[in-house]
Formats: C-alpha cells, structure tokens, sequence
C-alpha cells in the first residue's frame, strides 16, 4: 500500500469536509486501518530555503503533496513549501488516503487532520482611529479626562504575549498622562490657561509584550486643545478718553468707538456698556457693536458750543456670560472716563419760531403788512441777518418780506376762493458769510370777505305741465356762495322787481336757503306762450350783503295723466294762412338777398385791372434766355425800359385812381412838389417809394381780398460816383471818350458804335 496524497483545506471548512468521509461504493469493504499520526505544528513566516519538516504520518501505503504541503508516499514525513501567515489563515485542514500500489484502488477511506500554524510577534500594535483630536476645558482640575486612545495587535492574544499592549506618554509631559491598560489621558496639571497656551500635541505609545524588551510598538498623536472659559474680566486699555466733535454733528451720529479689552474669545468676550453717570442727560446713549465688541456712543440731542462745550462721561463694561466658578478672579466689569469736547462752528441763522401763523383779509391793500418773522445768528459773532422769500413757494410773487426787519406785506391783491393758504419759505441770510442760510415757514391764511354773490346751484330745467292747477309747486331752487362766512350760508330769495306782480307765478323763500317756485293760476298753453322768465334775486348775509339776478327758464309742456312731460317748446302751426309778423320776417329775407345780389354785380362791373400783374404781363417774372450777344438798348422786347431809365418821374394816383388816396406819410415837405428820390437820403428814398407803393395798393378796389407780397429792386442814390448802370445813359451827359473801344476788336464793335462818335445817341446796355 502506500499513501495516495494529501487534499488541503482551510480551517473554515474543516467541519464540512468530514461530513463528506466515506469509502466509494465500488470499493470493497474492508476493516478500516487506522492513521498513526499525531498532531502537527508548523511555524509562521518560516523564511528557510529547505522545505520546513511537518510532521510524519504512519499508514500502510504513504503518498500524497499539494502546492503547500507536501508528503513523502514511502515514509509518510509533510513539509510545508510555501511561507505561511498565521494573521492570514490560522490552521490547514488536510486529507489523506492508502491506496495499492499495483492496482491503485483505495485501501480505505479518506481521513483528514488539522495543521495549525503557530503564531509568533510579527505585528506592530496600530491605532485604527488615530491621530486624535480632543479638547478640554482650560481651568481643569488634575486628572480630568481628556480622551481615550486604542490600538489593535493581529497576533494571537490566546498565545503567548504577542497581542498584549501597554500605552504610555513619548512627548506630552508633565501637562498629561496616560493609563497603561485603558490608553485614558488625563490632565497632569491643574488651572491650564488657555490665554497662555491653548494647544498640546502629544505622542502616545502602544508596545505588545506587555511591554517587555523585544516587543513590537506603534504610535499615534493626540492633539489637545483647551477650550475658553470665562475667567477673564473685561478690561479698559485707558481710564480716559478724550473726543471732539464740531456741534453741527447730525443727531445720531457716531460720536466715539472705544473697547475693553477681554482676554476670553466668543461669547464669554461678550459685554455690554452703559453709562453709569455724566453731565448732559439724555444727550448720548452707547450700544455694543456686536461684530467687534467695541462700545459705540450715540448723540441723542444737538450740540450747541454757545449752550455747552464739552461732556463728561463715566462709562462702565461688563461681561454679559458670567461663569459663577470663577467670580473669585474679581469682579467682571470695568470702568473709565469719556470727555466730549464741543467745537464751535458757523452755523446758519435759527428762526425765533420754525412756523409762523399770519392772517390777512382777502381785500387788504396792496403793501398791507401782515406779519413779521425774527431770525438769529446762533454764533458768538452775532451777523447781521438779511430775509427774503423763497419764490418757489411763491411762484405769483402775493408777497414780499423786508430784508432787514422781516415784516412781510402783500404784493398783489389776494383772492380767498383761489388760495385760502399759503405756504411761505423765508430765508434767513448771514450778511458776513451768505452760504449759512437758515429757513423758516410762514403760514398765511386768507381770511375772508364777503366779495361773491350767491348764485344757482345748478342749471335749472323746469317743465310745467298744461294742466297745473294753481298754487302747485313746480320747482325748488337753492343757491351756493364761493365765500365762506364763519357763521355759514343764509340766502333770501324773491323775484324781481320788473315781474315781483304778476299773474303766473310766485316764489315763496322756504328759510332753509331754498325757495319754492308755485304758480298761481291754471291753464297754461304752450300755443300762448311756450317758456317763461322768471328773474330770481338772491342775497346772502354778509356785510355788506351782495345778491345777484338768475334767471329760472319754465317751459310748458304737455304731459300724460300721470304729470310726465310729453313734449314741450312751441307748437308748429297747422293752419293755412301766416300771421302778419310771419309775413314781414319772410319779405325781408327776400329783400335782404336782392341787395347782395346786386351789390356783387356792380362791384364785377367796377373790377379794374388788378395791382398786382398777371403772371405773364409781370416783368420780374418775364425772363428772356438766350446764348447771343446782347442787342443794347434794341433788345425792348424783354421788357419796358421807359420805367427803369428815369426813377424820378412818378406816376399821379390822378391818372390811375378816380379818387386821390390821403394817406399820410412820415415826411412833409414845403412845397406842394415832392422832391426827386436822388434828392433824398438813402432811408428816406426807400421808405417814400414802399409807401407810395402801399397807397397804390390801399386805394386800389379791384386788388384781390388776401395778403400779397411784392417785391422792389430800388438802385440807391449815396454813391460818391452815382449809378453805374448803362440804363441812365440816355440821359446822362458823360465828357468821357469812348473813341478807344474801336481799337478793342470785333467783340466791342457793337460798344463803340454806340459810344465811340455818336453824339446825342441813346447810350444803353441791356
């Protein structure tokens, strides 16, 4: 026989794989041999270069090897070949079987054995949660506890020392410690202070073997930080202070910003101010800034430098957390001194009184003094103060203040009913320095007079039915009165004196200012007559009282059963014949209409050839284009030359007008002759010619009905050389010789036979 191998397996499936023991149902059955082995131990991390001896298995038939364990068929001795890690697997379960050699059959069942591997120090301790943080309150007492640490070993704690650790302080001492067996540190020291150091970094140890030379250790760190408490007052750098600040400080503005220095962070920094006493109460107030503790002083009133100059303040800072275990350190609170010194400035004027009231009746007179306002110069220089309005808020300029006394008097005269109030800004002005300008309100109030009659309320519409029985109401009126009397409104009504007697109507004054209009007979007719005019006198009460006429329209109406109008006014008439006044009103239309008819014919009949030409007879208008050579005074055709070559010779209204116009002008003159233009001045000939021009065109009946432009082109006569136009040389004597244009060529040819020898010739271009 011999040993057939070996089948390995962890120690997890030990107990299964013995379940499954038992000789193959095609072997013969045989009394079963028992194994002579005993049990096997093998060293972990066997670092050796030769197979490390197991043990030695006794059977009948030895064979069998796996990839770690190997056994020697013939003497049955195993050997592990590989390294083995008892914190990786901790024991190998192996299977075993005798088999013949010749017919390789088992000889018996498999049986199966266990191999542990024996542990031996191969690890470190470790601290998994490591490093630490921790804290502690500063102040502790000795031995409070800060935090616990703890390290793990992988070797076998059942077997010997290997996985037995002790913890101890490497760098911490004397402020901590630490417990061997627990790995609990605590403080070593009493009253820690956090403002002196507020953070330790410690190194603790972890050693197996119980600590014992030879062991194996690691280490972790553990940072400790102390934790603030309150156990430091609040403190002033300074016990005084000293501000200034100019008395035209805004009331709560900043006035100062001072801080107690407190050694403690957070809340137990804290602290709150106050003032504990001072002159000027009332005049500030502190509050805590609460981003930077610092203590913030308010001003509450105005400063005023000629009233007080300087403040004195006693200001106290307090914790607001205070810690009942430490109230022995002293009182957590502290004082000092704040002075507060007011510096002068130039301030603007100060009204007496910011808003003054005035009345003045709606009818006072023009200049009428009203009132007067007072203002000062608050400085020790006293200025003098000039006044004046602020004319936006009198844009219609009612009033006017003296610049020196302030007395404010009416400037136009007033109406109530269109401004019963009105706001005045005054101006209070230093004279040495007009920057400082101080301002103040009057506020005028109109009183008012009894300047409005009293009118209807409304526009009234009365209807009054055909079949009104005498004394019926048919209207109620009242009236409104734009004044407002103190005492209210009390109106009177009563017709007119021209119908106060008649016979269709009657007013009755009802004394509540309303009346009653009632008629006083029946039997109205719209065919008789189809409105009624009822003048209506109403006066008010006042002094003196005023009243006015209104006249009420009736209108009668013929109505339903019921009283409802059904249609009202007069009534077209349905017979054949017209009365007399129908008559006359019809033939004097016709008339009317024949007249103008006639008028127009004879006013077609006088038309004359108008001022102004026709379009083509115009000769401003009449303009001749060609690319030759001027013709000289041959080419009239164009126009009349015979206006043009003499403007002294003017035309008698007499000849062209029936009637000679008497308009006046701006220059006479002795004789009865009007001197030629070129005797006049230059001003004088052009106005004397247009205002010719203008009679002409006053005067003429046949110039058309609408505005027309006309235009003059006038040579004037205050050249030192006269004119220079060639349209006068007709009539104008030259001694210059024109002989030389002959030598000029055939262009001037037609300029010298104009000039050169004719004597008395018309000498004119065109």
């Amino acid at each position: 026989m011999s040993l057939c191998g070996l089948n390995v397996s962890s120690g997890e499936a030990e107990e299964s794989r013995r379940s499954d023991g038992g000789a193959p149902r095609d072997v013969p059955q045989r009394h079963r041999r028992s194994w002579v082995w005993n049990q096997f131990f093998v060293l972990e991390e066997y670092t050796g270069n030769e197979p490390l001896y197991v043990g030695k298995l006794h059977s009948d038939v030895d064979k069998g090897a796996t990839s770690i364990f190997t056994i020697d068929e013939n003497t049955g001795d195993i050997h592990a070949t590989k390294r083995l890690d008892r914190e990786a697997q901790a024991y190998y379960t192996l299977s075993a079987q005798a088999v013949d050699r010749i017919t390789n059959l088992p000889v018996e069942p498999r049986s199966e054995f266990v191999v542990k591997v024996q542990d031996i120090n191969d690890n470190e301790p470790k601290f998994l949660d490591g490093p630490y943080l921790a804290g502690v309150p500063e102040m502790s007492p000795l031995g409070t506890m800060v935090v616990q640490v703890a390290a793990t070993d992988a070797d076998d704690p059942t077997y010997g020392n290997s996985a037995r650790v002790v913890y101890s302080i490497i760098h911490g001492q004397p402020y901590f410690s630490v417990e061997p067996k627990t790995g609990v540190i605590r403080t070593a020291l009493p009253n820690m202070d956090r403002e002196t150091r507020d953070q330790y970094v410690l190194v603790i140890q972890a050693k197996d073997m119980v600590g014992q030379m030879g062991g194996l250790s690691g280490t972790t760190s553990v940072t400790v930080t102390l934790t603030d408490v309150n156990d430091n007052p609040p403190r002033f750098p300074h016990k005084n202070y000293q501000y200034t600040v100019q008395e035209s400080l805004p009331v709560q503005s900043v006035v100062a910003r001072f801080k107690a220095a407190d050694a403690d962070i957070g809340s137990n920094a804290e602290m709150d101010y106050r003032i504990m006493d001072g002159d000027g109460p009332g005049q500030f107030n502190i509050t805590t800034d609460e981003d930077s503790q610092d203590g913030v002083l308010l001003l509450l009133k105005p400063l005023d430098f000629e009233t007080k100059s300087s403040f004195s303040l006693r200001i106290e800072a307090t914790n607001r957390n205070i810690d009942s275990s430490f109230l022995s350190l002293g009182p957590f609170s502290d004082t000092t001194s704040v002075k507060v010194t007011v510096e002068d400035v130039n301030e603007p004027p100060v009204f007496a009184a910011p808003l003054s009231r005035m009345v003045v009746p709606e009818d006072a007179r023009v200049g009428t003094s009203i009132g007067r306002v007072s203002a000062h110069d608050p400085d020790n220089i006293n200025s003098a103060i000039r006044y004046s309005i602020d004319r936006n808020t009198d844009l219609e300029r009612f009033f006017n203040v003296d610049a020196l006394s302030g007395i404010i008097s009416t400037a136009k005269p007033l109406d109530r009913e269109a401004n019963s109030v009105h706001n005045l800004t005054i101006f209070a002005i230093e004279s040495q320095d007009p920057t400082q300008i101080g301002r103040g309100v009057a506020l005028v109030t109109v009183q008012d007079i009894n300047d409005n009659a009293p009118v209807f309320a409304i526009d009234y519409e009365t209807l009054l039915c055909e079949n009104t029985m005498p004394g019926q109401v048919i209207q109620t009126i009242s009236a409104v009165d734009r004044d407002e009397p103190l005492k209210g409104h009390s109106f009177s009504f009563s017709l007119a004196a021209p119908i106060a007697v008649n016979l269709n109507f009657t007013l009755r004054d009802n004394r509540d200012n309303t009346a009653s209009i009632l008629t006083k007979r029946g039997g109205f007719q719209r065919r008789e007559q189809p409105v009624y005019r009822l003048p209506v006198l109403i006066r008010d009460s006042g002094t003196p009282a005023l009243s006015s006429t209104n006249t009420l329209s009736v209108r009668v109406c013929d109505c339903d059963a019921d009283g409802v109008a059904l249609s009202c006014g007069a009534i077209a008439y349905t017979s054949t014949g017209l009365s007399t006044g129908a008559l006359m009103a019809i033939l004097g239309c016709i008339v009317t209409l024949l007249v103008m008819v006639l008028l127009i014919v004879m006013m077609r009949r006088r038309r004359k050839v108008p001022l102004i030409l026709e379009e083509e007879r115009d000769i401003r208008e009449n303009i001749v284009r060609y690319d030759d050579e001027g013709g000289g005074e041959e080419d009239t055709e164009a126009f009349d030359m015979v206006t043009l070559r003499n403007l002294n010779v003017m035309r008698d209204p007499s000849i062209r007008r029936d009637v000679t116009p008497d308009t006046p002008t701006f220059f006479h003159y002795a004789s009865a002759a009007r001197p030629p233009y070129k005797t006049l001045p230059d001003n004088v000939v052009f106005r004397e010619f247009i205002w010719d021009r203008l009679k002409d065109a006053d005067v003429d009946p046949s110039a058309p009905p609408y505005d027309s432009l006309q235009t003059y082109a006038f040579e004037g006569s205050g050249s030192v050389a006269e004119s220079l136009s060639s349209l006068e040389s007709l009539s104008t004597d030259s001694d210059q010789n024109y002989d030389y244009l002959s030598n000029w060529g055939p262009r001037f040819k037609k300029l010298a036979d104009l000039y050169g020898n004719s004597e008395g010739s018309s000498r004119v271009f065109s």
